[in-house]
């Protein structure tokens, strides 16, 4: 096979978890409208029963940075497919809410690590020039997931099969368990483990030419004799010194303001709405299947521009255009529009907006940014720790947004997330640092020197005798 088509095959194996994240999230949104007629659920009940598998994420990205430093990348996006087996036809045969919420627990768990080990693992074997497009493909993967969720769900509608449509997610789970036993270690992850030798063999297969790989080698071990010789080993202790504390905070405001935009809303409870408004349960689900496929066309271009534009830039355009899709639902919604045309055509075209804006922005940039922030010893742990967060924020709007959808009405619940997509374009002006074309390793030491990481063009820029330097 050549050497061409076997770097093809990491990324494609190495993303794969996006498939299985996207699918076991977004099928949910279209088999919710018929568990309902074979398991009793209350409001809460449909929330847990969406919450059981961000609660389960949770737990698996908290285990994640441990088991990441200790088993291995490769290790545990092999272990993480068989939690994804597991669960999923545990929950295709659930007979009541306690089991269809316990094995949505164990999808979860799988979800959970792999959100953590599968981008930490991309990153680590993209060279950086690549890196932002190479890690987005897991972005990417993971709104095909939602798109074959939504696509499955429609074509099972009519039966009503939602046991179908969940017990299909072990496909792509097996796919994936055979797929990545034949790919590499991360050659980071082997040179904090002493083993060289074998980081220089799969640095050279990535890029296929010696010296290159032996200079990136290079970079990467005078990082990590740098750290081995500090003082103070780099534990999550010292995310809270004054030195990391500015750089832990941007990550957590990262995660809160992905999830508190209100993307969840609209995977998890699209047709939940649309019915609401007078759609059918197929006319709901088709429209659900045109968001998912414009969820994942507008990846494309992020893949792209993620590198080329920066990191910025991508997420404050976003944040404008998802705050003006929620004004524009909020106001339909509030308007008092009566049930016809004209109400399906602004909700579906402020939907699309907000989910052209996120797809484009805020969903694939996150997880190219996480991993770049930290320092490589506890890279593994300081991100579990932030997707950690970041599955709690997404489980609290998962599990109140259907009771709130019952006591307010939509109308509300839309003008507040226009708040917070305002709020998350402040935040990304005002305190994100740009991350575009620097090796992890520059990114690095400057974050430990307690200098803001600037793109490579901005660095460039010589500063004129008469004016001070930043």
């Amino acid at each position: 096979m050549p050497a061409r088509i076997k770097n093809a095959l990491i990324w494609v194996f190495g993303a794969l978890g996006g498939i299985l994240w996207g699918y076991d999230t977004g099928v949910i949104s279209g088999a919710m409208l018929f568990i309902k007629h074979d398991i009793a659920l209350t409001p809460l009940l449909e929330g847990l029963v969406v919450s059981g598998l961000l609660v389960g994420a949770m737990l698996g990205a908290g285990l994640s940075g441990r088991l990441s430093d200790s088993w291995g990348r490769r290790r545990l996006i092999l272990a993480a497919s068989g939690v994804f087996i597991l669960g999923t036809l545990g929950a295709s045969f659930a007979l009541g809410p306690a089991s269809l919420i316990t094995f949505r627990f164990v999808i979860g768990i799988g979800v959970g690590i792999a959100s953590v080990v599968v981008p930490l693992y991309l990153t680590e074997l993209a060279p950086k020039h690549l890196r932002g497009g190479l890690t987005s493909l897991m972005q990417l993967l993971v709104t095909v997931g939602i798109f074959v969720a939504y696509v499955t769900d429609y074509l099972l509608a009519d039966a009503g099969a939602w046991r179908w449509m969940i017990g299909l997610g072990v496909i792509p789970a097996a796919i994936l368990a055979l797929g990545i036993l034949t790919q590499p270690e991360s050659p980071r992850w082997l040179v904090g483990k002493g083993r060289t030798g074998e980081a220089r063999t799969v640095l050279t297969r990535l890029r296929g030419d010696a010296g290159a790989a032996g200079e990136e080698l290079a970079e990467i071990e005078r990082a990590e004799r740098t750290e081995r010789a500090q003082s103070e080993p780099l534990t999550l202790r010292r995310l809270l010194s004054p030195r990391l504390r500015p750089v832990f905070v941007v990550g957590m405001l990262l995660v809160l303001f992905q999830n508190f935009v209100g993307i969840n809303t609209i995977i998890y409870y699209a047709p939940t709405l649309l019915t609401d408004i007078g759609f059918g349960s197929g006319g709901a689900i088709l429209a659900n299947v045109g968001i998912g496929l414009l969820n994942m066309l507008m990846t494309l271009p992020a893949m792209r521009l993620i590198d080329r534009k920066g990191r910025k830039p991508l997420l404050l355009w976003g944040a404008l255009g998802m705050c003006a899709a929620m004004v524009l639902l909020a106001v339909t919604n509030l308007s008092g529009l009566g049930y016809g045309a004209l109400l399906s055509v602004l909700t579906l075209g402020g939907i699309a907006l907000y989910i052209a804006s996120f797809a484009i922005s805020w969903g694939p940039v996150q997880w190219v940014m996480l991993p770049e922030l930290f320092p490589m010893r506890i890279r593994a742990a300081a991100v579990g720790l932030c997707v950690l967060f970041n599955w709690l924020f997404n489980m609290i709007v998962a599990l109140v947004f259907p009771s709130l959808l019952h006591a307010w009405g939509a109308g509300i619940n839309f003008l507040f997330f226009a708040g917070t997509t305002l709020l998350a374009f402040l935040f990304v002006q005002r305190l994100l640092p740009e991350t575009k074309g620097r090796s992890l390793e520059e990114i690095e030491q400057d974050l430990l020197r307690g200098r803001p990481a600037r793109p490579e063009a901005e660095r460039s820029v010589p500063v004129s005798s008469g004016a001070a330097p930043h």
